[in-house]
């Protein structure tokens, strides 16, 4: 019997330890379970102080999709594991471990750390605790002397001297109208008044205590902190202290008084009642303003600051810090229309000094447009970013405005910039290889060439530890998610793998690095794209292809690196396992490629980048002879509105289409993003009409699929509702409308993103491929 047992267990166990592993589920409803699958990339990296310790939010690989960020550490020692961080250590440990401000001497650093203070001893390791409060302590600062250390609560500075423990409060800064004594009635009012002090020494004694009891107060208040009263509603959004403590810059914003918000109903609530959620304005509504001043301590004397030549003192501004001595303070101003960018300094007599005025016809921006900062000790030297020469670049300059020297020059740009501690060098992330790459670079403080410290081919997101010994660094390649490495700071050193994101069955996948091809366009510009093929996916070609048109407009997707849609990543390998050619470009707006590709589309969305859509379908006809009416285009976002724009108006390039959480009206979107680029709605109606696809609805001729999330707290439903009433009152057949109950801008629940897809591909499969004769 044991032996008729033992073999019936052998024969059992026998075909379970021979069977092969399930092969992954390349369908739709599986890749569209998302981070699940590819992981959440290592966030918000940062170094212990004693560059022991790499902080980061991350979650393990396969994590349900509900979960959110973990905090987690790992030590910086190659083949070390990542551990969670619990609440409980965050409170206990954290301030050790939270990136700060370092002491002149280069001993400490002072954390804020869950609202409160700490110095930490590099040294010794330890940490001490400054302040144990209800109310948040932010923004801690040494003294010149490293003796105090200055911070902010309540929107006004504090000082604590580190050797008695004293607390200063330095500034008095209130909410206004300041009060004013009540004015003497006039009239016949006054004329009764003045007969009740005439008659009555009751009243007489009674105004004469006010008297005595008004100069006592005023006398009080002139031994204390002088009250700083700003205007109703006016709230402090930045503070800058010089080292010496005598100096102040502030930054205040004033909400906008009168503006309309929208309204978005949720219907799918708790409650089981259709709630209401209040959210933005639209672009060319009222909107808040901004002022900059100079506050001398402690005579709390005022300067509000005007940056530009008009009387105003409005604008907007990047606070960037003051000299080691105290004598100036570093800011940005921005103009209102965002045309023009000023770096100047102010020094405590509220005399400013501009040292570059950066102005764009179309607007200032890039990457690292808001960078800059001091180095070198006394009077100290500036560095910034500036696209003056068309490019992102790195310039030095003394705080007097001369001696300007421009570090880095080329069609590249540089996209980070970090001074190591002793200020002896930048550490800069380019993408000076090409714009498929990004690399960490090390360059001295006085200039010369640049060493390159990363090597392998893909995106390099590195933080350098504070001994400027170790590196940090967040990698990726196309078909590999971003993960955690920790490699040496010199030249070609070795990566060592410190996390890793994705999900084991993800991992079983042989997922495609899609060739980049550069796409000739109408106006003699070749414009980067990857190609997604069907003999990459050992399919053959069916005839038709499909153009995917990424979001924001202004966002870098095409390179040697994980790309910003992973979802459609995998959906257009989908594609081409049936039979598609799918291309992917990044087209004019896009980021990466300088000045001139960034604002192609002023004053003209959905003109030079639409026309590099159109130029890739007829690259499409003339390459692989496809039909432009088997040319599928889809997008989300701003690939949405692009979608639209070529069904509307570039119909003989295209056979279908599939327009997401698409913009159809410029002029309903917000004013951060849209006035850069098409000015005020009221101001330039002919950049707003020529760009909205609701004006040229009555051009959709082929069939056309919109999808919309109903909770859209970015392009609001009601953007896609009035271009749907508007395809009813013009009588159009050829489209679709699926809705989204509980989704946002960014859907989150996998079934909501397998719906979408799915309806995508039936579109394409019912219309394109050669097989179908249905047009």
């Amino acid at each position: 019997m044991r032996k008729i047992l033992a073999l019936l267990l052998v024969l059992i166990a026998s075909p379970l330890s021979g069977q092969a592993a399930k092969p992954f589920d390349f369908s739709i409803k599986n890749i569209m379970r998302g981070p699940e699958l590819y992981g959440r990339q290592p966030g918000n990296v940062h170094w212990s102080a004693d560059s022991k310790w790499i902080y980061f939010t991350w979650l393990e690989p396969g994590a349900d999709w509900r979960e959110t960020p973990k905090q987690f550490r790992v030590r910086a020692v190659p083949g070390a594991k990542p551990e969670r961080v619990s609440i409980r250590q965050a409170d206990t440990t954290g301030a050790r471990f939270a990136a700060g401000n370092r002491s002149h001497n280069g001993r400490y650093t002072a954390v804020e750390f869950n609202g409160d203070l700490y110095i930490n001893d590099l040294a010794t390791g330890t940490a001490r605790r400054l302040t144990q409060t209800v109310e948040a302590e932010r923004n801690p600062q040494f003294s010149a002397n490293d003796r105090e250390i200055f911070f902010v609560r309540n929107n006004n500075i504090y000082s604590i001297d580190l050797s008695s423990g004293l607390l200063r409060q330095l500034t008095d800064i209130r909410q206004g109208p300041e009060p004013t004594d009540s004015a003497r009635a006039q009239g016949q009012r006054g004329r009764l008044e003045q007969q009740q002090r005439d008659l009555f020494e009751a009243i007489r004694d009674r105004i004469r205590a006010d008297s005595i009891a008004r100069a006592e107060r005023l006398q009080r208040d002139s031994l204390g902190l002088k009250p700083v009263y700003l205007q109703s509603g006016e709230q402090v959004s930045d503070f800058s202290i010089s080292p010496t403590g005598t100096s102040l810059l502030v930054t205040t914003k004033t909400p906008a008084t009168g503006t309309r918000t929208t309204d978005i109903p949720q219907y799918v609530t708790r409650s089981g009642y259709t709630e209401e959620l209040r959210v933005r304005s639209k672009v060319g509504d009222v909107e808040q303003r901004g002022r900059a001043a100079l506050i001398t301590l402690p005579a709390a004397s005022v300067t509000w600051l005007k940056s530009f030549s008009t009387d105003t003192t409005t604008g907007s501004f990047d606070l960037l810090g003051w000299n080691d001595t105290g004598t100036r303070a570093l800011l940005y101003a921005y103009s209102d229309d965002n045309k023009t960018r000023l770096l100047e300094t102010v020094d405590p007599g509220a005399k400013i000094t501009i040292l570059e005025t950066l102005r764009d016809a179309a607007w200032v921006g890039g990457p690292c447009s808001d960078c800059g900062g001091w180095y070198g000790a006394g009077e100290g030297r500036i560095w910034y970013v500036s696209e003056a020469d068309g490019f992102s670049h790195l310039y030095t300059i003394a705080p007097n405005g001369t001696g300007k020297q421009q570090l880095t020059k080329g069609r590249w740009e540089v996209r980070g910039v970090a001074l190591s501690p002793e200020d002896r060098w930048f550490n800069l992330l380019t993408n000076e290889v090409s714009p498929f790459e990004q690399h960490l670079y090390r360059m001295p403080t006085t200039g010369g060439p640049m060493e390159k410290i990363t090597a392998k081919t893909g995106k390099h997101t590195a933080v350098v530890s504070p001994d400027g010994l170790l590196v940090a660094d967040v990698y990726s390649y196309v078909n590999r998610p971003p993960d955690l490495f920790l490699i040496r700071d010199r030249p070609g050193a070795e990566m060592s793998q410190l996390t890793l994101s994705p999900s084991a069955d993800w991992l079983s996948f042989p997922w495609t690095v899609p060739e980049i091809v550069m796409v000739p366009a109408s106006d003699g510009v070749r414009v980067p794209a990857h190609v997604y093929k069907p003999s990459d996916m050992h399919a053959e070609p069916n005839g038709a292809a499909v153009v995917f048109v990424h979001g924001a407009g202004y966002l870098h997707n095409v390179g040697n690196f994980w790309s910003e849609y992973p979802r459609e990543y995998m959906f257009n390998q989908f594609l081409a396992s049936k039979g598609y050619t799918v291309l992917d470009l990044d087209y004019r707006g896009s980021d990466g490629y300088g000045r001139d590709w960034r604002t192609a589309v002023y004053r003209h969305m959905g003109g030079r980048d639409l026309q590099d859509q159109v130029d890739a379908s007829r690259y499409l006809v003339k390459n692989l002879q496809i039909d432009p009416k088997r040319i599928g285009i889809y997008g989300g976002s701003y690939g949405g509105f692009i979608t639209l724009m070529a069904l509307f108006t570039e119909s003989s390039h295209f056979g279908a289409g599939a327009a997401l959480r698409s913009v159809t009206d410029w002029a309903h979107y917000n004013q951060g993003y849209t006035a850069n680029i098409l000015n005020l709605p009221q101001n330039d109606t002919l950049a707003y009409r020529q760009s909205s696809p609701i004006y040229f609805a009555e051009g959709l001729q082929d069939p056309l699929l919109m999808a919309h999330g109903m909770v859209d707290t970015n392009v609001h439903f009601q953007d896609i509702v009035r271009l749907t009433q508007r395809f009813i009152e013009l009588g159009k057949t050829r489209w679709e409308l699926a809705v989204y109950p509980v989704e946002d801008h960014a859907f989150v629940r996998p079934s909501s993103w397998a719906d979408e897809y799915r309806r995508i591909f039936e579109l394409f499969e019912r219309y394109l491929p050669a097989r179908n004769s249905t047009k």
